[in-house]
């Protein structure tokens, strides 16, 4: 489940800022390296009998110790091309001993890879086999992944439309769209199929096109890809599925995993680069750290209450209340969107009101892309606000705007004024201003009533 560290290979490349840094970035991108590590080989002769999914593999490693895996799918008698699965430890770090993918050769690990060729013994028949260490050692998992699976996995499947990639469709009007946002600003090309907020990265150098890349695959391949897997956790507990791999525990265990990643450690003081550290991130901003809330550093008052919902998730698992569960992760879905919306309005600030240039310009851009389409499942005024604001290319941003227009949705997003907090100044150990924003602070009275109907129909469709 290490895709945290395809994470973090892809920001600490592209925080290279160079053209090379870029090219190895997309491939991990696209490729991963970390997470989920299979072979493709090729039997000299073919498969005596069929073979399930999940059955014993053993051979020789590229160091010359034994390697196991299982298959990776079903086979039937007869074939020869044979994808295997490698087996993994509980250490984070070195879960898996072959590691190649699309990582740079700098961070691969070949050691533990399947010999190039030799004898290998499969459900306890021996083989012989060929393949090549460096391109046929692929990953079963990817950052890209999360959002090119989409369609499949959240729209659809049984029990889909899943309601919040659903909102993103209907308001990018693609099913991928976190890639269109990650793919763009690796290559420095423009989004121009969206329907909200195309984006045009041509206009920014390696710095901004490098936070739009590395954010944009955390917060909204990762983040959407967490509520899925919280969601098939509900469609798996209605449908009595608690024992086969693909199971309510099990999906709800990766939700979880995803969520925080490995480079947390197992107790949060870790170094993540998933949600979870953008939630410990943002409470030092907004004074919303700690079990009150109150605090400006700490663990985020939303990851203790995340963390608590989610053992609440694990307990209506155990007893089979499904109808409970879908509650939790309503409430669950609701509060991961905090984070996202305290780095918008962060950005707005440094942006509107300090003036800083195409870093913040993008960091802000890409919260926004990662929360719009929630605001405008509630209200579309409050959203083109915020995207006219904060959008790449952007003539000028108010934080005020900005700040007015998300705050007039948080009733109908099921969060409150004091679980996002304002932008804590501390050195005047107060909030920052928010000054009239003239016409636009019409959304404390507009945006409630329209918030009213919106939050109900969308809680509905989140039941």
């Amino acid at each position: 489940l290490t895709i945290d560290l395809d994470q973090q290979s892809l920001s600490n490349l592209v925080g290279l800022q160079t053209t090379e840094g870029f090219a190895d970035a997309e491939r991990v991108y696209k490729d991963g390296g970390n997470s989920k590590s299979y072979a493709v080989i090729e039997l000299d002769s073919g498969l005596s009998s069929a073979v399930a999914k999940g059955a014993p593999v053993s051979a020789m490693s590229v160091d010359g110790d034994a390697v196991t895996g299982v298959m990776y799918q079903d086979y039937s008698a007869g074939e020869t091309n044979i994808k295997i699965q490698y087996d993994i430890s509980d250490d984070a770090t070195n879960h898996v001993k072959c590691k190649i993918g699309g990582l740079p050769m700098a961070e691969q690990v070949e050691g533990g890879c399947f010999q190039g060729g030799g004898e290998i013994t499969i459900d306890n028949e021996a083989y012989t086999y060929n393949y090549n260490v460096q391109t046929d050692n692929q990953n079963g998992r990817t950052l890209r992944g999360f959002s090119t699976a989409a369609k499949k996995k959240m729209y659809d499947c049984e029990n889909c439309p899943y309601p919040e990639h659903n909102a993103f469709f209907e308001y990018y009007g693609i099913h991928d769209y976190g890639d269109q946002w990650v793919s763009a600003a690796l290559d420095g090309t423009a989004v121009s199929g969206f329907n909200n907020y195309n984006a045009n990265f041509n206009s920014y150098g390696l710095e901004g096109r490098a936070e739009a890349a590395k954010k944009g695959s955390a917060y909204v391949n990762v983040h959407m890809y967490v509520i899925r897997e919280f969601r098939d956790a509900i469609d798996d507990c209605k449908a009595g599925k608690f024992k086969d791999n693909d199971d309510a525990v099990l999906a709800w265990d990766e939700g979880v995993a995803f969520y925080a990643g490995s480079l947390e450690g197992t107790d949060g003081s870790g170094s993540g680069v998933m949600p979870m550290a953008l939630a410990d991130k943002r409470c030092q901003n907004y004074k919303t750290c700690g079990a009150l809330g109150n605090e400006v550093s700490g663990v985020a008052k939303v990851n203790i209450d995340l963390f608590k919902l989610f053992q609440s998730g694990t307990a209506e698992i155990s007893q089979k209340k499904c109808s409970d569960l879908e509650k939790t992760v309503a409430t669950i879905s609701s509060k991961m969107y905090i984070p996202l919306i305290q780095g918008t309005m962060r950005y707005a600030h440094s942006v509107g009101t300090l003036g800083e240039g195409e870093k913040a310009k993008s960091e802000g851009a890409t919260f926004a892309f990662a929360v719009l389409p929630m605001i405008a499942n509630c209200d579309t005024n409050a959203a083109k606000t915020i995207a006219a604001n904060m959008g790449v290319g952007a003539s000028s941003t108010r934080y005020a705007d900005v700040v007015n227009a998300f705050e007039s949705t948080y009733s109908c997003l099921g969060i409150s004024q004091s679980d996002v907090g304002r932008l804590w100044s501390v050195v005047d150990n107060a909030p920052y201003a928010v000054r009239d924003a003239g016409p636009a602070s019409t959304f404390s009275m507009i945006g409630a009533a329209v918030g009213a109907v919106a939050s109900t129909v969308f809680a509905f469709a989140m039941m």
